[in-house]
């Protein structure tokens, strides 16, 4: 793999909003097969395996019979933003043993007792606060969470994430949280039509996982790099990505419009 080739991926922002709704298990069924087709062409234009890459279906905003049909379709682990959605479906499905949660959103720091009891996998760690709270919940709960940290590659203001240039310093300090299992890396991109500025995001981000883990601390890991959503997944599994959060092209539109999840946008 060239991990610099120019390619000339188009995104699929022009879809935005108006993915059809799936209303069946054969249109969950449909819809995983049509993303799955296109990470294996994503793949082969880089010369990469597709088993290298993670679909986590985002079921934001979305009813537990939506989610219960995606649960028939053959998923298992679905990714939600605000840390009291992920909560409540979690009680709702209980009867679901082998449903698995990934909070991908911002957590406020009130909120990590609602993380520490129903993920397993969290995406957004970007300050000790957050990282302090987790542990103290997760201590008392006796267990473990996977983390990724959260990177502002765009450089817009209103995003999550640690600039760059904090992002050594912080996980030199991460392995205080004997809780937290760190795993890589998570980014946002520009939500933009244009592929060349998405395709940027997603490359600093690469860079910034291959440099840093040359000189990781002992027990941090930086082997995942969550990136690329609906309208841009293929580009970010181009630039290496190894989890895509995918929840239009699955599910369908969303009534709420991105901006009451990701600031910015």
């Amino acid at each position: 793999m060239n991990a610099d080739a120019p390619l000339e991926t188009s995104t699929l922002h022009d879809l935005h909003g108006r993915w059809p709704q799936a209303e069946s298990v054969e249109d969950f069924q449909r819809n995983l097969a049509a993303v799955r087709d296109r990470i294996a062409a994503a793949c082969r234009r880089v010369d990469r395996d597709p088993a290298g890459v993670r679909l986590l279906p985002v079921s934001k905003t979305k009813t537990e019979a939506s989610i219960r049909l995606c649960y028939a379709a053959g998923c298992r682990l679905f990714g939600e933003n605000k840390p009291q959605e992920a909560y409540r479906k979690w009680a709702a499905m209980a009867d679901l043993p082998d449903l698995r949660w990934s909070v991908i959103g911002h957590l406020q720091t009130n909120k990590a007792k609602l993380v520490a009891r129903c993920a397993t996998e969290f995406q957004a760690l970007d300050s000790l606060r957050v990282a302090e709270a987790l542990e103290r919940r997760l201590q008392a709960e006796g267990r473990g969470l996977d983390v990724l940290v959260q990177v502002n590659t765009s450089g817009e203001a209103a995003k999550y994430g640690l600039p760059p240039d904090e992002l050594a310093p912080f996980l030199r300090k991460l392995p205080a949280f004997s809780a937290l299992r760190v795993r890589g890396f998570m980014t946002l991109a520009l939500l933009s039509a244009e592929a060349v500025r998405v395709r940027r995001c997603f490359r600093l981000l690469r860079r910034l996982r291959d440099r840093l883990r040359q000189d990781v601390p002992d027990g941090i890991v930086l082997d995942e790099l969550s990136m690329g959503m609906s309208g841009d997944y293929e580009i970010a599994i181009e630039e290496g990505a190894t989890i895509i959060r995918v929840g239009q092209a699955i599910f369908g539109a969303r009534n709420t419009p991105d901006t009451h999840y990701w600031p910015g946008f």
